[in-house]
């Protein structure tokens, strides 16, 4: 059986990755994929479980090495129980945000030193980097208005100010830039059904 594709989702706070990751999945599932959908922090009982701790509370509950070896451990479990099954089952998977968000909150934006990460990606991510990264692109102040309209009250990470939320968008636009042949670079500004196109563009050549 052909192994299936590995497709995330990556971005900063408010920009509009989950309605377009279910996008997406509908739209993939149209052309008679299978397809997986998942999240993360999340994406298996154990990882949703350290989600809930990574999320909630003040904004320095955790210092952003315990946030990485945290969000690691959650990944670790993900990959075991959700991810690689569906792969190997020759499914697509799409998530929304896997390592490169540690990378990039954590590392850029955290000061973690980025060999404490990549080391940690090497052992617990190892050979199943994704096949495509979608990066959803937006002024900040766009994205944490969207964020907190949503009506469901900041999280640690929206609450953590502009400075912060500047870096993060530094840091994805870097990581494009480190890893050109799987990321792509998405406008999140506009109409839903004008990103949802941009995202199609970039996923279709894929298609088998």
């Amino acid at each position: 059986m052909r192994r299936g594709r590995f497709i995330t989702v990556e971005g900063g706070e408010g920009s509009g990755k989950s309605t377009q990751v279910a996008r997406l999945v509908a739209r993939l599932e149209a052309t008679g994929l299978a397809v997986t959908r998942t999240r993360e922090p999340g994406g298996s009982p154990g990882a949703e479980a350290i989600r809930s701790l990574v999320l909630n509370g003040e904004a320095e509950r955790w210092s952003p090495r315990t946030e990485a070896l945290m969000m690691f451990a959650a990944r670790s479990d993900h990959l075991e129980r959700t991810i690689r099954p569906a792969l190997e089952a020759g499914r697509w998977v799409v998530c929304d945000r896997f390592a490169d968000s540690s990378r990039v909150y954590q590392g850029v934006a955290g000061g973690v030193d980025p060999e404490f990460i990549e080391a940690l990606d090497a052992r617990v991510v190892g050979p199943d980097q994704p096949d495509l990264t979608l990066i959803f692109d937006l002024p900040i102040e766009t994205g944490l208005a969207r964020a907190i309209g949503r009506g469901q009250g900041e999280t640690r990470f929206e609450s953590k100010g502009l400075a912060f939320h500047g870096r993060l968008r530094d840091g994805f636009r870097a990581v494009a830039e480190a890893y050109p042949d799987r990321c792509r670079i998405i406008d999140a500004e506009g109409e839903p059904d004008a990103v949802a196109d941009r995202v199609w563009a970039a996923v279709e050549p894929m298609l088998p």
